[in-house]
Parts: C-alpha cells; sequence; structure tokens
C-alpha cells in the first residue's frame, strides 16, 4: 500500500489502559465508526503469540472500513498479521531491515524529534514519519516536548507524509494549523473518551484544517 497524505489525517493509536469493560476492539470500531483515517496498534505488555491474535481481530476489523493497519515495533507480528505497515522507534528495528524483512508493499513508519533525525529517517526509506511530542505526552513519560518551530522544520525538509504526535486534544490540534503537518496521530482523545465515535468526528474536523 501506498502511504498517500490522506491516511495520515488522523491517526488513531491503542492504549489498552483505557479498553475498560467494553474492550479494545470495541473501541476500535467506535473509532472506526468515527471516521479515523489510520490505525496504530500498539501493545508493549503482550508477548508476540498475544500481540499476533489481537492484531489478527484488528486487521479484520481495520479491512471492513478501508482504514490501514500500523503495527507499533514488531515486524513479525505485523508481516504474520497482513498488516499495512509498521512503525519502528528511534530504538527499534533499523529501517532497512524492516524494509529487507517486509518487502516494497509495506508502509515504514519511523519517528523524528528533529531536522537531522527526519532527514535520516527519509534517506533510509521512510515512508512517513511522526513528529512529537508536540504537547507532551501522557504515554511516553520521557518525551520530551518538541517546540513547534522544529515541527515547521521537520515538515520544511522532508517530501514524506508527517504527522504530530503526543498530547494532542480537541482543545489544543488547532495550535498546530500552519505547521505543515499532515495529519494528527491521537491516543487518548480518541480511546479515553466517553463517546469515541464523536471524538473521532470533531478531530477529524480541526485536522481537515490545519
Amino acid at each position: 500500500m501506498k502511504c498517500r497524505k490522506e491516511i495520515m489525517r488522523l491517526y488513531a493509536v491503542t492504549d489498552s489502559r483505557w479498553s475498560g469493560e467494553s474492550g479494545l476492539l470495541s473501541q476500535i470500531k467506535r473509532a472506526l465508526a468515527g471516521g479515523i483515517t489510520c490505525l496504530q496498534l500498539r501493545e508493549k505488555k503482550l508477548d508476540d503469540e498475544a500481540f499476533l491474535a489481537e492484531a489478527i481481530q484488528v486487521k479484520k476489523l481495520c479491512g471492513e472500513y478501508h482504514v490501514p493497519l500500523i503495527i507499533n515495533d514488531n515486524i513479525r507480528v505485523a508481516k504474520a498479521c497482513g498488516a499495512d505497515g509498521v512503525h519502528i522507534g528511534l530504538n527499534d528495528t533499523d529501517i532497512a531491515s524492516a524494509r529487507a524483512y517486509l518487502g516494497d508493499n509495506f508502509i515504514i513508519g519511523a519517528s523524528a524529534h528533529n531536522a537531522e533525525e527526519a532527514i535520516a529517517a527519509e534517506r533510509n526509506g521512510a515512508d512517513y514519519l511522526g513528529a512529537g511530542a508536540v504537547f507532551g505526552s501522557s504515554t511516553k513519560t520521557d518525551a520530551n516536548t518538541l517546540d513547534h518551530a522544529v515541527l515547521r522544520e521537520i515538515c520544511r525538509t522532508v517530501s514524506v507524509p508527517v504527522v504530530a504526535i503526543g498530547g494532542i486534544t480537541l482543545d489544543n490540534a488547532s495550535l498546530l494549523a500552519g505547521t505543515g503537518i499532515d495529519g494528527i496521530a491521537v491516543i487518548s482523545a480518541i480511546f479515553a473518551q466517553p463517546d469515541i465515535e464523536e471524538s473521532c468526528r470533531k478531530l477529524l474536523s480541526i485536522s481537515a484544517h490545519l
């Protein structure tokens, strides 16, 4: 699958901490119904077998809505479940190794915290970049806040799509207007909300004007 800018518009990232009684699959279905354009399945505590079993179910759901599924970090699970892509951080598998294992048809995303990292990731074959944390992060407590001037520089220096991530909410997403991003990656502003569908619709509307 080709990584088009449109699929970065509302990039949902799962967090099992918010799944509650309804369960993660139910939450994902509501997010898909609300209009998310991409889903990253992120599981830091599951072993590969459990992660794969969950990923297969999520891939089926995403397929029903024609929304690409990105697996966080784990290239083996990504390939085995038939995902559309994988997102790898700076300390994970290098991009070249991921490409060799997954092939040319997989979307490979990478993280960037400055223009130098962004340029290097694009040169190494990343199809899109996640840049942040633009407003801090409750998911990654060690993540430094990314100055929006640096975010603009990242967007200016690469040709691949850039999605902003980190602490983005309905209240602050509009502050990213003019930075040059192609979309927003959101965790708790979707999955921690009582009405996931409505939250997605509102975020999608905001992201259309960034």
